[in-house]
């Protein structure tokens, strides 16, 4: 399966009231195991690099190649969309020369009116190569390479007027936060969703997906939500497998050669499939047999 743009993905996924993961990856393992759920559960997916994961990997075209070739080695036959997640405006414009298949440009942090024009302006170079572009409004909250947000709720008028560029789908803030959620988090603003998703028909995404409890994603889905965004969850996940693995002190094994990363990074890599197929099944993602 070659890479693929997603708007037919997320245009079908709002149309049928369910949503498609878009899972960070991180190195190779990460790649592996994302792939792997997809190919399992036999559902599109999205894999995307932040800014400062495609730095640590070694940049935007090292990224695609991995992504391309890992997919042709695994026999990958399910739709995947790359995507860069959270680029600035120059990011943006070097993954579409690289060329990914989507981009997201977040220009939250800018004025309304900057944010607004160079949104059209990478509409209109991204689509000018068949790319899907996604843009957001009202700060999503937490920190996202060095971006930090308050969690506040996206303006209506404005998430009108973005999506009116022909952006493929809307990153809104609907009170979702990056990172781990904490205690006196007081959950998704429903009664703001709904006022978005009853204007816009742009295929939205909920941010910050990790953490936030089985119902609540659930119901924000079934209201118009049909791509969520998952990384700080599969990190837990890599990071307990990881750490039982060497608590329980088989990377000491010297018969069974359990310093092998090969061994030594297995348990995680198992531990991210898993955590990503089942919330392939929470967001109700579709197979395509």
């Amino acid at each position: 399966m070659v890479l693929t743009n997603g708007n037919e993905i997320f245009n079908n996924a709002r149309k049928g009231k369910y949503a498609v993961g878009a899972f960070n990856i991180n190195d190779l393992e990460w790649t592996r195991s994302i792939l792997a759920a997809a190919q399992e559960t036999q559902t599109p997916i999205l894999v995307q690099t932040s800014m400062g994961a495609a730095k640590y990997m070694g940049g935007y075209e090292l990224c695609l190649h991995l992504v391309q070739d890992t997919i042709k080695s695994m026999g990958i036959t399910v739709p995947v969309v790359m995507h860069l997640d959270h680029g600035n405006y120059e990011a943006a414009k070097e993954c579409i020369e690289v060329g990914y298949n989507s981009v997201m440009f977040d220009g939250h942090d800018l004025p309304f009116a900057e944010n607004l024009e160079k949104t059209k302006e990478i509409v209109k170079l991204a689509h000018a190569k068949n790319m899907s572009v996604e843009a957001e409004v009202g700060s999503i909250g937490g920190t996202e390479d060095g971006i930090v947000g308050l969690g506040e709720l996206a303006d209506v008028e404005e998430a009108k007027t973005l999506a009116a560029t022909g952006v493929d789908y809307l990153a809104v803030g609907i009170g979702n936060i990056h990172g781990v959620y904490p205690d006196n988090w007081k959950g998704l603003s429903f009664d703001r969703l709904k006022e978005l998703a009853d204007v816009i028909k742009t295929p939205l995404v909920l941010h910050g997906g990790s953490g936030i409890p089985k119902e609540q994603i659930i119901k924000a889905v079934s209201m118009g939500i049909s791509k969520v965004n998952v990384n700080t969850e599969l990190q837990l996940s890599f990071a307990k497998a990881t750490r039982e693995y060497i608590e329980a002190k088989k990377d000491l094994d010297i018969d069974e050669k359990g310093y092998d990363p090969r061994k030594l990074l297995a348990p995680g890599a198992k531990a991210i499939t898993e955590t990503t197929k089942e919330r392939i099944q929470w967001f109700g993602t579709p197979s395509i047999k």
